[in-house]
């Protein structure tokens, strides 16, 4: 059973971590894991000093960390409902120490950048057959999702996009679904690298109201011949106000889908082409594959 720590229980560890450390409670983010799925490391990876509220339901949260490469982070490990000493030490001196009952986290690291990047890196991901999309093209497709920290999305083929989608929308849930099963065991392996435990992974659309799963309000579509025509169909028996972003590098998609979308009562709000050319080390200019990126909403 998930431990719970009450209101003020929080807010008495808060004053008494503040005063421990002589500062003020505004600069601590406070996270809650006790029986929640929450995204503890890109949590730490984004905040200087974050207070973690934990039970066994992250017992190897420790390991996790050290593994994610925050073991020379600040640690002070408490345990207990209420207030009390708190051992400090380095974040991978208690690496193998597994999380049971209630225990509290105050991790700190005064180099950490508090900010979100759109566009990590692709060598940052799992390596595999998965061929990733640019990732300066990436961070253009972050914002065109536009999310918030609780939204609910669904993505389509689209591996790297869901990690830092779940970085975003942390509080929320980000449903994704993969036809080909290389990308799906690559998006496995980040999702278990990037610790985002809010990602929910389904084999096929349908399988969000059978599951029942939370609706999701937008949905990115790497689009093929084959299953675009169904997949919007399928997304709208789920939401009928379902915003869509579709995503193609294939002229005959681009050429069909404002048809396909008028079809469902979906207007193309937006067509738009992202291309990147960049130098290598040779300083040759490189050119990116240039996709294009449709944008709908109900009428």
């Amino acid at each position: 059973m998930a431990v719970e720590f009450s209101n003020s229980q929080m807010l008495n560890w808060m004053e008494y971590i503040s005063e421990q450390q002589d500062i003020s409670p505004e600069k601590i983010k406070i996270l809650n894991t006790c029986g929640k799925r929450r995204n503890i490391l890109a949590t730490i990876a984004t905040h200087k000093r974050i207070l973690i509220f934990a039970d066994e339901t992250h017992s190897n949260v420790l390991y996790k960390c050290w593994e994610a490469g925050y073991g020379d982070y600040d640690l002070y490990y408490g345990q207990g409902l209420e207030p009390s000493e708190m051992k400090h030490c380095k974040l991978g001196e208690m690496m193998d120490t597994e999380i049971s009952g209630p225990t509290v986290l105050y991790v700190e690291n005064e180099n950490t950048r508090e900010s979100m990047i759109f566009g990590m890196k692709n060598e940052n991901f799992a390596t595999g057959t998965v061929k990733y999309v640019g990732h300066e093209i990436r961070s253009v497709i972050m914002n065109k999702l536009e999310l918030d920290i609780s939204d609910v999305a669904l993505l389509v083929s689209a591996e790297s996009i869901v990690i830092e989608a779940a970085m975003v929308a942390y509080e929320g849930v980000i449903i994704a679904t993969e036809r080909d099963a290389g990308s799906l065991r690559a998006m496995e392996e980040n999702v278990n690298k990037f610790g985002v435990h809010n990602v929910e992974i389904v084999e096929h659309i349908s399988d969000v109201k059978s599951k029942e799963l939370p609706v999701p309000r937008v949905a990115f579509i790497v689009a093929t011949r084959d299953h675009i025509e169904n997949d919007i169909k399928q997304l709208l028996e789920i939401n009928p106000k379902m915003k869509f972003i579709v995503y193609t590098l294939e002229l005959d998609i681009l050429a069909d889908i404002k048809y396909i979308m008028g079809k469902y009562g979906i207007k193309a709000t937006e067509v738009m082409q992202i291309s990147v050319s960049k130098t290598d080390k040779n300083s040759v200019f490189v050119a990116q594959p240039s996709p294009w990126m449709i944008t709908g909403e109900p009428q």
